[in-house]
């Protein structure tokens, strides 16, 4: 099993930054993939950004060129900093790891608002 606390989410104005962060616990030697989900009110959650073990990174079309997840293996801490937030960013976003049995494990959630 993997564990998994964000922190990092909040209110901010739009234009504003952010930087949300995920420490695992556990089986953490088990970790290959660490990313970022989202979902926003009424809608179905969806990918942000993913990151391998190797630094490899996937982004949402939505995220790019505004977000940058990285990955901290030592301290076993994925991040994703968040610039130039606008409105429809506002969600809870959702920490997630894949392990190199192919399980998922999810955070809690934290809440990011973004207002206008």
């Amino acid at each position: 099993q993997v564990q998994l606390v964000e922190s990092g989410g909040g209110l901010v104005q739009a234009g504003g930054s952010l930087r949300l962060s995920c420490v695992a616990s556990g089986m953490i030697y088990s970790i290959e993939v660490m990313g970022w989900y989202r979902q926003a009110p009424g809608k179905q959650r969806e990918l942000v950004a993913v990151i391998t073990s190797g630094g490899s990174t996937n982004y949402a079309d939505s995220a790019k060129g505004r977000f940058t997840i990285s990955r901290d293996n030592a301290k076993s801490t994925v991040y994703l900093e968040m610039n130039s937030l606008k409105p429809e960013d506002t969600a809870v976003y959702y920490c997630n790891v894949l392990d190199r049995w192919g399980r998922r494990f999810w955070g809690q959630g934290t809440q990011v608002t973004v207002s206008s």
